[in-house]
């Protein structure tokens, strides 16, 4: 008789999903999603068209990121872990860094975050440094509050490897250029959200059922204010 097999229990995990307008200059034009292609090698979603996201790190939950965090008030310390680790998921794999300098009002913009890219982003992707030991040498603050929850997806039990994902949305930097890393994800693109699920459709990308799945939700917005507002007024359910 086969001994029964216990389910392996899931790694958290967060993915970000950037939005912009198709034309910069009018915030009403269509929604557009930044999305990489992972690299063929990497074990997780090979050669997928996904969002920027990625397994939570020790660091991401240190209790001396909340005060340099904003709107943090009232959010949990774990879903504050999972917003974090969406902030440096982000600076990582394409470059984006949702954080301003501690008494600035505003997101740090191309000119700031150039010299803090090139000091920080290899480091941080190789962990060479923490995202702790980032904000604490640059004086920073994490926009959290820029981050809104847009779906939990758990991986079924009898796949052998787990993630517990929490998907966001936030609006891109307009400042700020993204690109990918050039090692777990080999090609990236800004790309309205049905027409990305057409193009997978019709065999030109890969696309997973996770990611279909939420780019087909985003889809039902026709803007990047429409898709945070319908986000924030929708109930977070646990899709396994």
């Amino acid at each position: 008789m086969s001994e029964k097999k216990v389910p392996s229990t899931p790694l958290p995990a967060t993915t970000v999903l950037l939005l912009r307008p198709k034309n910069p200059d009018d915030a009403s034009s269509p929604v557009e999603v930044f999305m990489v292609v992972r690299h063929h090698k990497i074990d997780s979603f090979s050669g997928a068209l996904v969002f920027p996201g990625g397994k939570l790190e020790n660091a991401d939950a240190d209790p001396r990121l909340r005060a340099r965090c904003t709107g943090a008030d009232g959010i949990p310390d774990a879903e504050l872990a999972f917003r974090v680790a969406g902030i440096r998921e982000a600076f990582e794999e394409c470059g984006f860094l949702l954080a301003m300098k501690r008494g600035a009002t505003a997101l740090i913009g191309a000119t700031e975050l150039k010299p803090i890219e090139d000091r920080w982003r290899e480091k941080l992707a190789k962990d060479y440094a923490s995202i702790v030991d980032m904000v604490e040498a640059e004086d920073l603050v994490l926009a959290v509050d820029c981050m809104t929850p847009f779906a939990h997806w758990i991986t079924p039990a009898m796949v052998p490897k787990r993630f517990d994902t929490w998907f966001f949305v936030a609006s891109a930097p307009v400042d700020q250029v993204a690109l990918h890393d050039g090692s777990e994800s080999v090609d990236s693109v800004w790309i309205e959200p049905l027409l990305g699920v057409a193009e997978a459709d019709a065999g030109k990308r890969t696309m997973v059922f996770p990611t279909r799945q939420n780019v087909l939700m985003l889809g039902e917005a026709r803007t990047v204010a429409e898709a945070i507002a319908q986000a924030k007024a929708r109930r977070i359910v646990d899709v396994l």
